[in-house]
């Protein structure tokens, strides 16, 4: 399996011959948020059999980024997003979803996909009424992998979403504060102790920032990487951390 990250939340996961791309974000801006590391992902970035949207928060369902994904690629999105892809990108778009909740199974391509919890606000934010629930990931690859999308840690995590080889943690955000229903490096690296994952790629964090707070809280901006490698570490020596930047790959396989 190839992984490659684009920053933040968007990532592609190759296996089997199938091209699944996670909450893409393919442009240097998502209104005051713009991005400081590394450059806009490729055209390559947007080619996918599917991709994968966890929530409908705009760093994450990014409606401006839909056109630059492949014309013939499902959207696996929660239940209730349509709608919204609807209003904002026409039907052209919104046929191509495929609506889940958390227990759904799909296939994409050579790949199995069940949906499972995550603990966070599904709401499209601010001034929207639209809502689904927020979601994540279990591919069942070789190897098997966790995306989470957005979440805190909740009891039913490791029922749910563990065992897998792969997880694909949050473990910051894009400003000067991290909320609730968010991974901090430390929560992170019990996540994945309780996945039982034995690789992770810390994801979300040092790629956006809000435009003119440079210099608010820095600590929060690329430090969230090498925390939560030090505190994975401390949990669990065995599991090994993959560190990238954006537009950076790593290959894993199954034992």
């Amino acid at each position: 399996m190839r992984i490659t990250w684009w920053g933040h939340s968007t990532i592609t996961i190759e296996e089997n011959g199938t091209r699944l791309l996670t909450d893409p974000v393919l442009t240097s801006r998502i209104a005051h948020v713009r991005r400081r590391r590394g450059p806009a992902p490729t055209p390559e970035a947007g080619q996918c059999d599917a991709v994968l949207v966890s929530h409908l928060h705009a760093d994450h369902l990014h409606l401006t980024s839909l056109p630059m994904v492949s014309p013939d690629a499902a959207l696996v999105v929660p239940r209730g997003a349509a709608r919204l892809i609807h209003a904002e990108r026409g039907a052209e778009y919104s046929e191509r979803c495929i609506e889940v909740a958390p227990g759904n199974q799909v296939r994409i391509g050579n790949l199995d996909l069940t949906v499972v919890s995550a603990h966070h606000d599904g709401r499209r934010l601010p001034w929207s009424s639209y809502r689904a629930p927020a979601i994540g990931f279990r591919i069942e690859g070789a190897p098997s992998v966790w995306f989470a999308g957005d979440t805190d840690l909740y009891d039913d995590l490791a029922a749910e979403a563990g065992p897998v080889d792969l997880a694909l943690v949050p473990v910051g955000g894009w400003g000067p504060s991290l909320g609730p229903g968010h991974l901090d490096p430390v929560g992170a690296a019990e996540a994945v102790r309780r996945v039982g994952a034995r690789v992770a790629v810390p994801v979300h964090f040092g790629t956006f920032w809000p435009i003119g707070c440079d210099w608010l809280k820095p600590e929060l901006f690329l430090p969230p990487g090498e925390k939560f490698k030090a505190a994975m570490h401390e949990v669990d020596s065995a599991v090994k951390v993959e560190l990238l930047v954006p537009g950076e790959s790593a290959e894993v396989v199954r034992p």
